[in-house]
């Protein structure tokens, strides 16, 4: 017999019972319909909008296209001011759409862009701010309504983490021009591959609509530069199978959490991201430890034992010299090196997250 432990990961796709996946493939095979925004795509983009409060949910392919969508929705040619402490997706998607990336460093205690320091970085060129919310934690995104509406720029949020994040009582993805979201394995909310554009302007929408559908319009005539973005079916029922367990996901994820917290905050070794109880989602455990070289002690006695967090982000975007210019940005470069998101997903049990907080705790004091 083998008595080997899995291996912990970072983290785990929450998912539905297969049988009742297994039943709405049943629908989808029954309809013969796979794609070209079908009956499930429209249910769920129904069902996304009630339980989030949503003005609108346009299914796409996944997070990246979602961020192209957006930029090519809002017409943008120029410069994007966004944070480097991001994942190259964001940066992927701006120079897709022909825009070039402008970085504004962090905050160090939210992890999100330093709004004080974006107005310094606006120039002639500059078409839009792209902040993101990090681990699902809000921006401040009143101020940088105000500095977007001061000098006429539009706001995508890469809103990838921030399902189920609230701001004010309401859904963190109502607010900027556009909010691209990511429904990928990895999210608190997936359909496997996935993605999704929200808005509150109806002429937005429609625009999105037609881009993710090769720009044909409801009379199929093409009157946009489109792509395929759409999401099929088969996605689109996962989604439906895993919406029915999510309030669940959401209060196993704050537990957990403030598991960890309660369980590493006695270390005056590590530092914690600060955030808004209550109204993020609590999607990732970061630490930031007070050297590189002690997050590769931790670490490795991790690995020992089998269980792997992920240095997460790490590098800081704007140190990927073969893609782009290197834009200093000191707090972010500095961080980057620093923190490491630990295991936390729905299966992980809290004799796990004991045994991961002990070790950690052990190789600080040695």
């Amino acid at each position: 017999m083998n008595n080997k432990r899995k291996p912990i990961f970072v983290t785990q796709p929450t998912l539905a019972p297969l049988q009742e996946y297994t039943s709405l493939l049943e629908e989808v095979w029954t309809s013969g319909i796979l794609t070209h925004n079908g009956p499930k795509v429209q249910s769920l983009e129904a069902k996304m909008k009630e339980k989030l409060g949503l003005f609108n949910f346009s299914l796409v392919l996944n997070g990246t296209v979602a961020i192209q969508m957006a930029i090519k929705a809002l017409q943008l040619k120029g410069d994007i001011i966004t944070t480097p402490f991001t994942w190259v997706a964001t940066i992927s998607a701006i120079h897709w759409e022909g825009c070039n990336p402008v970085f504004c460093d962090i905050d160090a205690e939210t992890l999100n862009i330093d709004e004080d320091k974006i107005e310094s970085l606006i120039t002639e060129d500059t078409v839009a701010i792209m902040p993101v919310h990090v681990f699902g934690t809000a921006c401040n995104v009143e101020k940088i309504e105000a500095i977007a509406k001061k000098h006429n720029l539009k706001v995508i949020y890469d809103a990838a983490h921030a399902i189920g994040s609230t701001y004010k009582g309401k859904s963190l993805l109502q607010y900027g021009d556009i909010s691209a979201t990511s429904l990928h394995a990895t999210k608190l909310f997936n359909t496997g591959e996935g993605g999704a554009c929200i808005t509150n302007s109806l002429e937005l929408q429609r625009k999105l609509e037609r881009i993710r559908f090769f720009g044909h319009n409801e009379d199929k005539e093409v009157v946009e530069d489109g792509f395929n973005g759409k999401m099929t079916e088969i996605h689109a029922a996962l989604g439906i199978a895993n919406l029915k367990y999510f309030d669940d996901v959401l209060k196993d994820r704050k537990e957990k959490y403030l598991m960890y917290l309660d369980l590493l905050d006695k270390s005056e070794k590590l530092k914690f991201q600060k955030i808004k109880e209550n109204e993020t989602n609590y999607s990732y455990f970061p630490v930031i430890f007070s050297s590189e070289e002690e997050l590769l002690k931790v670490e490795k006695a991790l690995n020992d034992k089998d269980i792997f967090p992920r240095r997460y982000f790490y590098p800081s975007v704007n140190t990927y010299t073969k893609i782009l210019n290197h834009q200093p940005t000191p707090i972010s470069e500095d961080i980057s090196q620093r923190i490491m998101c630990l295991p936390l997903f729905y299966d992980l049990t809290p004799a796990e997250i004991k045994s991961i907080a002990e070790i950690i705790l052990q190789k600080l004091e040695h």
